[in-house]
């Protein structure tokens, strides 16, 4: 049995479930852990040992009534749904399996699975899909634009060049607008066929160095009236990854998210916190990894527009005025090039970008 928040050999296997399991002991304490609930009550197993599972919910009443219930055999297992809530962080909506052990006595398994969990691997398996789907239109797009785009601008070139002299001037105008617009077009279609042209270039990233890098380049952009604030795991490990594209992508969002604070930014209490931590046993577009890292990019701004929310990374969608709408799709090919994930959850006065990366 485990004992000081150690893991015994005998229950190592329940550390590649995504499920939480937790072990109680007859008086309700904590004595066993795996890395999924650790994950769910964001606390490790040596700080979880010995206290009991009751103490971590405001609520725990439904929770300890099932688990006597089962300490006292009335079925094979108690199954319920809980909605456990808990001080200063977002409640637990869970299915909850609670189970009797015959030995040692009073003992209980308990297993806990999130609700969004099973919503959010769907979600993720639709977006990864849906992703590589745009990948392909785009590129198929971009290259079948391209082709005649050189062909309009060379022949308006040409005709610019026999134009009668008598309105030569007057009628280059129009064959200037031909070339501008076609230029601008190719302007476009590249920075589309931008992800896919550049190598991947690996090497070993420390992201704290990233973050930092970008930090000064937005505080250079903006030197007054915008706050960056680091809250840093500094144990988080280096991993293989192409450290340029890693900058362009926190680049990308927190430019966005300054550009959305434009008018706190004129207030002065504008605030973007770079924050990273270590996630374990978590599925990354398809596969199962022991640790990741947890980045989030949060802004204080007025929010995306819910219009838009569900669409942000498609290529040419644009919550402002004026913009590409290129700048979150190139970011969310940059991390599914590094196999993880990027998500959004946006409200009035607080954006929190998501991005999950496998770590070795």
């Amino acid at each position: 049995m485990a004992t000081g928040g150690q893991r015994p050999a005998a229950l190592a296997g329940l550390e590649l479930l995504a499920s939480a399991v937790l072990l109680l002991d007859a008086d309700g304490r904590i004595v066993y852990a795996n890395a999924a609930a650790e994950n769910l009550l964001e606390s490790s197993l040596k700080a979880l040992s010995r206290q009991t599972l009751s103490a971590q919910f405001l609520n725990p009443a439904e929770l300890d009534n099932i688990c006597a219930q089962a300490r006292e055999h009335r079925y094979a297992d108690m199954r319920q749904d809980l909605m456990l809530e808990r001080p200063g962080r977002e409640a637990l909506h869970v299915h909850s399996i609670v189970t009797a052990l015959d030995e040692p006595a009073g003992h209980l398994l308990i297993e806990l699975r999130e609700h969004l969990q099973h919503l959010k691997l769907d979600r993720e398996e639709r977006i990864l899909d849906q992703s590589q789907v745009n990948k392909e239109l785009i590129r198929n797009l971009a290259h079948e634009i391209k082709n005649p785009l050189g062909g309009i601008r060379g022949a308006a070139q040409l005709l610019e060049m026999e134009l009668p002299a008598l309105n030569a001037g007057e009628l280059r105008e129009y064959t200037q607008v031909i070339i501008k617009e076609a230029d601008r077009l190719q302007t476009l279609v590249d920075r589309l066929l931008a992800p896919h042209r550049r190598p991947h270039i690996v090497g070993d990233v420390n992201i704290h160095e990233v973050l930092e890098r970008v930090r000064s380049l937005m505080l250079a952009e903006f030197p007054s009236g915008l706050t960056i604030r680091r809250d840093y795991d500094a144990s988080i490990p280096e991993f293989r990854g192409d450290k340029e594209q890693l900058i362009q992508t926190v680049l990308n969002i927190a430019h966005n998210a300054a550009q959305a604070l434009a008018a706190r930014i004129e207030a002065g209490d504008a605030e973007i916190i770079f924050k990273t931590r270590v996630a374990r046993q978590v599925t990354l577009a398809k596969v199962r990894y022991g640790l990741a890292l947890d980045l989030h990019i949060i802004d204080n701004g007025p929010g995306i527009a819910p219009q838009i929310r569900d669409r942000i990374f498609y290529p040419l969608v644009s919550g402002r005025e004026g913009g590409s709408g290129l700048g979150l799709t190139l970011a969310q090919t940059f991390v599914q090039q590094h196999m993880g994930v990027i998500e959004c959850d946006s409200r009035p006065g607080c954006t929190d970008f998501r991005i999950l990366l496998p770590l070795p």
